[in-house]
């Protein structure tokens, strides 16, 4: 493996990052803006736990990705709620939402092969 920027992942987070920050701009609200700053932090952090686990090497990156893979879940639950909430169009919640859920899918498929098996 090259770098983190390889990993589909990491390209599927930083996407969703990305969209997430840009609606930030476009869809916030006072009463939302809690929730779309915690949007933004999961988000970011997905990508952010991917690359510094691969930066740490073997050993530790099947605990970084455990993270990334609970704050991909974190961002799917927040997108339901503002969706929910009204927040967010049900459409693009819907579009990102499945961004989410294939990059949780990437994610498991990482942390089989380099999450420490337990005893």
């Amino acid at each position: 493996m090259r770098d983190h920027k390889s990993l589909h992942a990491w390209v599927e987070a930083q996407g969703i990052a990305r969209s997430v920050f840009g609606l930030t701009r476009e869809c916030w609200t006072p009463h939302a803006a809690e929730l779309f700053r915690q949007l933004q932090r999961s988000a970011l952090s997905v990508q952010l736990n991917i690359a510094e686990g691969h930066a740490l090497g073997d050993g530790r990156f099947g605990n970084h990705l455990s993270m990334a893979f609970g704050s991909a879940v974190e961002t799917s639950e927040l997108l339901e709620l503002a969706v929910q909430d009204g927040s967010l169009r049900k459409e693009t919640g819907e579009e990102l939402l499945e961004r989410v859920h294939r990059c949780e899918r990437l994610l498991l498929g990482l942390l089989k092969r380099y999450r420490p098996l337990r005893k």
